[in-house]
């Protein structure tokens, strides 16, 4: 830290992402990314705006907002694409998020949550989860404060129903709640329906996972068009070009191409239904994920320890250090060779 660094970001703790080695080929199964290549049209897609570059980018991403808006059966105002996910929420929190609008979200749950609320001075709380890694409906319920939950959670995959949710936004109707879907397309029901149904509710979701586009960084947000303008306000006050030319291209083309990357979902939850059945049979005690990713721990192997045996085999999985889940490793859901690979490795390493 040098000695011109702002005091008020000094107590700042940054996001940690998973790792990006360059040193060896891993079969990388630590950072929740899609096992399949964008589509053929997404590649011709992108390279045609790579021709382009001379030119901005439309800040409104007009032809890509009336694409998602008719995907997603709502008005093109109520959308707002943004640099990956994490910019959209980073907008929310900004947009509804003071001293006198604190924000709650989970205890365990995606890491960048606190980051932003520090980042922009914003009190917050951490609720516990329950003994099994599930949340507590109730203790949402009449919270009173800004919310922010993941559903599915990360890093447990742990899902709650639509009707859990609606409860939710139901009963803080002075606060918004921000339903980040990040993982929904694997395995759960989204909560857009209720968008129109009540005007504090913002349901965020990324193209990273489900559309094999994590490098491109493209995620957006729907709500009620004026959460949309309010946000459209931080946007615009910060960085109106946020989504480069390629990267609209590249999601206009993916919207195009839904049913390729619906079978590719399709075939993750089927790899990881698999894998999961395999690891108890090892031994290994699981939450009921709904995610691209398995959450799991071995009675007889610390998770730090498979971590580092698995990674000596050329194989990268999530180990967080937490007291609560260090027990614990998060593994993405490969293909199906890179899944049998894993298991393989686990059983050499346990035996």
């Amino acid at each position: 830290m040098s000695r011109f660094f702002s005091e008020r970001y000094s107590r700042l703790k940054a996001y940690t992402p998973g790792e990006q080695p360059k040193d060896t080929v891993y079969i990388k199964l630590n950072t929740n990314e899609s096992p399949f290549p964008p589509s053929e049209s997404v590649l011709d897609a992108v390279s045609r705006e790579a021709g382009r570059l001379q030119l901005y980018s439309d800040p409104e991403c007009r032809d890509l907002n009336e694409k998602a808006a008719g995907f997603y059966g709502v008005s093109k105002n109520q959308i707002l694409m943004t640099n990956g996910s994490d910019e959209i929420l980073n907008f929310a929190f900004m947009a509804f998020g003071d001293e006198n609008h604190p924000f709650a979200f989970p205890k365990l749950t995606y890491g960048f949550y606190p980051v932003f609320a520090q980042l922009n001075r914003i009190p917050y709380k951490e609720i516990p989860l329950k003994e099994d890694f599930s949340i507590d409906v109730s203790d949402y319920e009449n919270l009173g404060m800004n919310i922010v939950i993941a559903n599915p959670n990360a890093p447990t995959g742990l899902l709650l129903s639509l009707d859990e949710i609606e409860r939710i936004v139901k009963t803080n109707r002075e606060n918004v709640v921000i339903i980040d879907e990040a993982y929904i397309d694997f395995g759960g029901e989204s909560a857009l329906p209720l968008v129109d149904k009540y005007d504090n509710l913002i349901v965020t979701r990324t193209f990273s996972k489900s559309y094999s586009m994590a490098g491109a960084r493209l995620g957006f947000g729907i709500a009620n068009e004026s959460l949309i303008a309010d946000m459209n306000t931080i946007k615009y006050s910060t960085n109106p070009y946020n989504v480069n030319r390629m990267t609209m291209a590249a999601g206009y083309a993916a919207l195009c191409d839904s049913d390729y990357y619906k079978k590719n979902c399709e075939t993750v939850m089927e790899n990881r239904e698999e894998a999961k059945k395999a690891l108890r049979g090892l031994g290994f005690s699981l939450t009921d994920s709904k995610a691209n990713f398995i959450f799991a721990k071995h009675e007889k192997i610390g998770g730090e320890e498979l971590y580092l045996a698995l990674r000596e085999r050329g194989i990268l999985v999530r180990h967080f250090s937490l007291p609560e889940i260090k027990d614990y490793n998060r593994i993405t859901v490969g293909t199906k060779e890179q899944m049998d690979s894993l298991i393989s490795a686990v059983e050499e390493i346990i035996k």
